[in-house]
């Protein structure tokens, strides 16, 4: 038997009652080992390996059948008296043992029980003392006199750490671990897992994203065969649309973004509601600095991507040229030996529009979407406004279940009952199922774009789910968001694990800057840190730019540009780091120098001085002086000292101050008188040696 590391006893009873097949008490196990020398004080003690192994083999050997076989013929050996006299004293003995074992069993009735049963309590990073003692089933009293003696002085409604907590707990013989973070709704409204039987085919989510002007609505518009563009601004889409098309009795949902800053904001809130991406790329105008961000949005989303290569009709298209850029960001076209579906389309002559649909089929039948529509519905918020005749109106997208008119539903800090429903086209229905998007009026204020929402069983239920939700301190949950990564601050910001990342957004003048920058950034990646560029592109750093870096946690670099007002505005509220430059060899200095922070730093001592203490002066309100004479080196003030006296350490601290005559100075050189002070250390004697030190660390 091998033991993996530290073992409980109540552990290491079950092992040996396992092996030997007879069944031991923790009580008779506990006496044995204290026996052996093995200090433990009840079930719950831990036992090292080498111990768990010693004792094992004791009862293993114990318990062989070869020594009993030994012990009967000796028995048998001796003379006919002598065995009679055995046989009375060994059923005396048998006797005794009978009794005690009988008496230990009663005494072990209740340690056997709480073996069986080993209490175990979660709490959180942070907990108040009664809520402790409250789990722990002792008085506030009690938890306050144990810390006490721990030295930490804390009243009923003090909070303790999560380690305090768990030594109090194992006082109590009470095992400990970390509470996970709980989400009020996801707690409120959590279910079990589908049953296969209850699943059933739902239409597939996409979104169609690209570059401003390359014919994403107009392309939708040539699928839904309706004019939308008309109703834009300009024809730009001017907010999200959500709209539901038919191909062949199979429905699919299409969602059309205005750029991609929502689809953003979606992935900074965890909303992961497409199934699929349609990237439309302009056959005449070729990846733009949109696309690329739309394809590393996509990618970080973790959706299938399809692309659309637009305006083939036009006698500047180049669909290949097209393909050829895209293989610069990981896209290879089917074509030419890869796994994107790339498809030639036309939104003026609908060249092309069939062929993307299928694919559109084809790839949603692969990826078997399948959701269980008879349960109460939830989904995603996909946009919402405050309409003066309406009220607050939301634009939701159902993800599983089936939502009706009248339930009572929850979306973040909004709560209410669905009024009235409408589909993409204006109408009203009264039902509507898995992957469909609607228009619901009845909510008590606006949600926020990303936020899920669940149908509730009640009003009541609705509304104290909401209430809080509103109760939870914003600020709180702002501080318990990881902190976004500055240069400043990296030192402080190591993560765990072998592997940090530092993500770089960049943004340069020219696209020969961008690869410039990006290339020498990566370079400086080493075993320990890897810097990674999620996104580069050219122009101004805009807000798009900052909502990725915050949902990346990257820090911005810009080169010869200037952030927008509004992304300025953007990144100090989201506190992302925005760097500008306008040399490459600052930004390399830079990252370089964050980067020393982030590895783990190597310091070494290096003594700068000895000195001798010759006199001791007692100062009332401050303490024994050491009049010192420095031997050798220096004496710097600040340092670190240790004095030795007679070979051996008898203090190692800090030097609270250091003067010469009257006067504090920075540093005395050797050959000269001082006196010494040390941080709260008075017994010093005339004779002792000061060794002064610093700790200084080794470059990398």
């Amino acid at each position: 038997m091998i033991f993996l590391g530290k073992i409980r006893v109540h552990e290491l009873r079950k092992k040996i009652s396992e092996t030997i097949k007879k069944d031991i008490e923790n009580k008779e196990l506990i006496e044995k080992l204290l026996e052996f020398g093995i200090e433990v004080k009840s079930h719950s003690s831990s036992v090292e390996e080498k111990d768990a192994e010693l004792i094992l083999e004791y009862y293993v050997e114990e318990n062989s059948p070869k020594k009993e076989e030994k012990a009967d013929v000796e028995i048998a050996s001796v003379s006919t008296v002598k065995k009679e006299d055995n046989k009375k004293e060994k059923k005396s003995k048998q006797n005794k043992k009978e009794d005690k074992k009988e008496k230990e069993v009663m005494q072990s009735e209740n340690l056997e029980n709480e073996d069986d049963d080993i209490k175990i309590i979660q709490i959180e990073k942070s907990i108040t003392v009664k809520e402790l003692a409250e789990k722990l089933g002792t008085t506030s009293s009690d938890l306050v006199m144990r810390l006490m003696k721990r030295g930490i002085m804390a009243n009923l409604n003090q909070e303790i750490d999560f380690d305090t907590a768990s030594s109090i707990c194992e006082e109590f013989d009470i095992l400990t671990e970390e509470a996970p973070e709980i989400d009020i709704l996801e707690e409120t409204f959590k279910e079990e897992e589908e049953d296969e039987k209850n699943l059933e085919e739902r239409p597939p989510v996409v979104v169609v994203m690209g570059h401003v002007d390359h014919g994403k609505t107009s392309l939708l518009d040539s699928i839904r065969k309706s004019r939308v563009t008309e109703k834009e601004a300009g024809g730009i889409t001017q907010h999200i649309g959500a709209y539901t098309v038919s191909i062949d009795n199979k429905p699919i949902t299409f969602l059309d973004t205005p750029g991609h800053e929502a689809f953003t904001a979606m992935r900074m809130r965890g909303a992961s509601i497409t199934d699929i991406a349609i990237l439309v790329v302009a056959a005449d105008d070729g990846v733009m600095p949109q696309t690329i961000e739309a394809i590393n949005h996509a990618k970080a989303a973790g959706v299938e991507i399809i692309v659309a290569i637009n305006k083939i009709d036009k006698e500047s298209a180049n669909p290949d040229r097209v393909k050829q850029e895209l293989t610069e960001y990981g896209l290879l076209a089917e074509d030419w030996g890869g796994d994107t579906i790339c498809v030639p389309v036309s939104a003026v002559s609908k060249e092309g529009i069939d062929n993307l649909l299928e694919m559109i089929i084809l790839v949603a039948e692969m990826k078997e979407l399948k959701a269980n529509h008879k349960k109460k519905a939830r989904g995603t918020v996909i946009e919402a406004k405050l309409d003066k005749g309406r009220g607050s109106v939301a634009t939701i997208l159902v993800q599983s279940g089936t939502l009706k008119i009248g339930d009572p539903i929850v979306a973040g800090s909004s709560y209410g009952k669905i009024r009235a429903m409408m589909n993409d086209k204006g109408q009203k229905v009264k039902s509507a199922g898995p992957s469909v998007p609607v228009e619901i009026l009845g909510l008590s204020e606006v949600p926020l774009a990303g936020d899920s929402f669940y149908v509730a069983k009640s009003d009541k239920q609705a509304r104290q789910v909401a209430e809080a939700v509103i109760a939870k301190d914003r600020v709180d949950m702002i501080k318990s968001t990881p902190q976004k990564v500055s240069l400043d601050d990296l030192f402080t910001q190591i993560q765990s694990g072998n592997m940090k990342e530092l993500n770089i957004v960049i943004k340069a003048d020219v696209q020969g800057s961008v690869e410039a920058v990006r290339s020498s950034l990566e370079k400086l990646s080493n075993e320990e840190v890897r810097i990674r560029t999620i996104h580069g592109g050219v122009g101004a750093i805009t807000e798009s730019d900052v909502m990725l870096a915050s949902a990346s946690n990257a820090i911005i670099i810009g080169f010869n540009v200037r952030p927008e007002n509004t992304a300025k505005s953007v990144a100090e509220d989201q506190k992302v780091d925005v760097r500008l430059y306008r040399v490459i060899y600052n930004a390399i200095e830079d990252i370089t120098a964050a980067m020393k922070g982030m590895l783990d730093p190597v310091y070494e001592e290096k003594v700068t001085g000895h000195a001798e203490i010759r006199q001791i002066f007692k100062a009332s309100g401050v303490g024994t002086i050491g009049g010192s004479y420095v031997t050798d080196g220096k004496i710097v003030r600040n340092s670190q000292v240790r004095i030795i006296r007679d070979g051996i350490v008898v203090y190692e601290g800090e030097l609270a101050a250091l003067r010469r005559f009257k006067d504090d100075v920075k540093e005395v050189n050797a050959g000269y008188e001082c006196g010494l002070l040390f941080n709260k250390f008075n017994d010093i004697k005339e004779g002792d040696q000061v060794e002064a030190f610093i700790m200084e660390q080794i470059p990398h």
